[in-house]
């Protein structure tokens, strides 16, 4: 699979690439953020079509999120995020998105970097643009999608368009799965209350209570298989429910940096992340999981500059020269060893108790009250793990953070957090 990166110049426009020279394409856009079912549906439709009809299978991916940037260029005088921004509240990151995509068969990726003068073309424009540049044979869609300026081209709209043009066709997808929800427009992590998994709070509501709360959160209607409602199970500690709609345990991943080494002095290691992690991160607390060790990040990754990393490089955040392209195979983004690493049974992954939080027994001590990610990996070996990158995955919530009285208490809680993630992992 290759990855296609692409910044609109100033006006708005691309420079769009020529995918093949003799084949066709079937293709779908949008964010994809955390590749939950209703995105796998499409991404596979895309990819069986293709195979149908002896076309490539592409997915073109917008970056930043469109919300994002439409909500930051309303509260900054129409500008455009800047290029250093970290979207916090991203599920996942680009190269996690292509990473399943190549696991599902896509042959194209195109990273769109999206900004407000690309925003301001018409749908019309823009799939006259994918048929002519990019050879676009059928656009598969979710049932819900729009697409161009005021997000005016709707399905009904580009039906419309399809019979009108008789250039392209339109494949409608029932990604909606289970249906709506409610999710608070507005809303704060919140940490569980008791010990275990929490339940969603909106489980077990009659019409009359959900009226009620939704009214009370000032909620909106989303659909149950979304990153919005995704978002909103993992701020309150509800992951196996986010994992029934990812279709996977979500994960973030980051970086291995050195800490306090507290855990190190009182028999439990654990691998501190970096502050900036690709993903989002759930509410503090302590999570049974998994830790996978996706290799070391050597001086060329750090900096940019390895020959095989270029234009990773240069275009990797979208900063690429305005009304260029470049290109990267996928390799570099979601290589074989990645697989072979996050594999079930691999050598590089290990079952681990995860803490998120500031470590309340410890902080006043010390003084330091940032939030971090503390993953112990449960083994008798010896892992050193400093300068690797990282993935975490969280597979059930265990208990909110808590204050102990001293070393003794922690580590015979640690030992449980310990003894609890193994058989939650099955790795007992």
């Amino acid at each position: 699979m290759k990855i296609t990166r692409l910044t609109p110049d100033a006006n708005g426009l691309v420079d769009w690439p020529t995918l093949s020279s003799h084949k066709r394409a079937v293709m779908t856009i949008g964010v994809f953020d955390g590749m939950h079912k209703g995105h796998q549906a499409v991404v596979r439709r895309v990819v069986e079509l293709a195979k149908q009809t002896d076309s490539l299978a592409v997915v073109m991916v917008l970056d930043p999120r469109p919300a994002l940037a439409h909500t930051y260029a309303n509260e900054h005088d129409g500008m455009d995020l800047p290029q250093d921004f970290v979207d916090t509240q991203a599920l996942s990151s680009v190269e996690q998105r292509a990473r399943m995509m190549d696991r599902l068969g896509v042959d194209r990726v195109i990273v769109l970097h999206y900004t407000l003068a690309f925003a301001a073309k018409s749908f019309r424009f823009f799939l006259g643009q994918m048929v002519g540049k990019l050879g676009m044979r059928t656009l598969v869609l979710g049932q819900d999608a729009a697409l161009g300026a005021n997000r005016k081209g709707d399905i009904k709209s580009i039906q419309e368009l399809c019979e009108a043009t008789r250039v392209f066709e339109l494949d409608v997808v029932d990604d909606l799965g289970p249906g709506y929800t409610w999710v608070p427009l507005h809303f704060e992590p919140k940490m569980p209350e008791g010990i275990g998994e929490p339940q969603d709070p909106r489980e077990g509501m009659n019409k009359t209570e959900l009226r009620a709360w939704t009214k009370k959160n000032n909620c909106r209607k989303v659909r149950v298989w979304s990153s919005s409602n995704v978002r909103y199970l993992l701020s309150q500690g509800c992951v196996k429910a986010a994992a029934e709609i990812l279709g996977h345990d979500h994960a973030v991943e980051g970086t291995v940096v050195h800490g306090e080494q507290r855990g190190r002095e009182i028999g439990f290691p654990t691998a501190n992340l970096s502050q900036v992690v690709e993903g989002y991160v759930p509410v503090d607390g302590v999570y049974a999981g998994w830790l996978v060790d996706l290799g070391p990040i050597d001086d060329g990754m750090k900096t940019g500059n390895d020959a095989n990393d270029a234009n990773v490089g240069n275009d990797a955040k979208g900063v690429g020269k305005s009304g260029t392209s470049s290109h990267v195979n996928a390799a570099n983004l979601a290589s074989p060893s990645d697989e072979m690493r996050m594999a079930p049974g691999s050598p590089w992954r290990w079952p681990a108790a995860i803490s998120i939080g500031t470590k309340p027994t410890y902080s006043d001590e010390t003084g330091i009250h940032e939030r971090v990610i503390e993953p112990y990996c449960v083994t008798d070996d010896w892992l050193e793990l400093y300068d690797h990158k990282v993935r975490v995955e969280f597979t059930q919530f265990l208990r909110g953070q808590v204050r102990f009285d001293g070393t003794d208490e922690l580590k015979a809680a640690l030992k449980d957090y310990a003894d609890q993630t193994l058989s939650i992992t099955g790795a007992k």
